[in-house]
């Protein structure tokens, strides 16, 4: 079982039971999955640079990332249905606590600048999404054999009804939000 998993069994869900006034167990938000993105434009026409986005997303991920085609074609931007645009891979149980864990406590260290998270990046159903300029903040990068720095979005779904809730829920598993104290 991984770390993050482990303290949210014993310690988070008991402190946002109490928290969050929840009458069960089962009415504690919890996170549900993480689903990674990384949209290539200029993969229209190289089909290699999707390939190595998809092995650069598969080794940051830890499972293997599938191809995103196209829905509609659109003539403006050349952009034909069916056509691989982008990488994306979703990342559940186990696999999803360990790489929330490595974002928290490795790369968000590593991102350049860094002021916190924006705490309004949420959708209003308790799904917080945020974006990354570049995939070397991640130590399975190797950063010599990259060819281009690239950005991902990451979204962290979660059981919570509203904003509030998952922002609890986040602020216990020690997401660095902004106007809080950042180590």
């Amino acid at each position: 079982m991984s770390r993050l998993l482990e303290e949210y069994k014993s310690k988070i869900s008991v402190n946002l039971m109490a928290k969050l006034n929840c009458k069960n167990i089962y009415e504690v938000p919890k996170i549900n999955k993480i689903v990674l993105n990384m949209g290539i434009g200029e993969g229209k026409e190289d089909s290699k640079l999707i390939e190595k986005a998809q092995d650069e997303l598969s080794l940051i991920a830890g499972q293997k990332a599938i191809k995103t085609k196209a829905k509609k074609a659109i003539a403006g931007f050349k952009i034909r249905a069916g056509m691989p645009l982008g990488v994306s891979v979703t990342l559940r149980n186990k696999i999803m606590y360990e790489f929330l864990d490595r974002l928290i406590n490795i790369a968000i260290p590593r991102i350049r600048d860094f002021r916190g998270l924006n705490s309004s990046s949420f959708d209003g159903n308790g799904n917080y999404s945020m974006g990354i300029k570049e995939q070397i903040i991640f130590p399975e990068i190797n950063y010599d054999k990259i060819d281009k720095v690239r950005g991902l979005d990451i979204t962290i779904c979660t059981s919570a009804k509203n904003n509030n809730d998952a922002l609890e829920l986040l602020k216990s598993f020690n997401m660095p939000f902004k106007g809080e104290n950042i180590n």
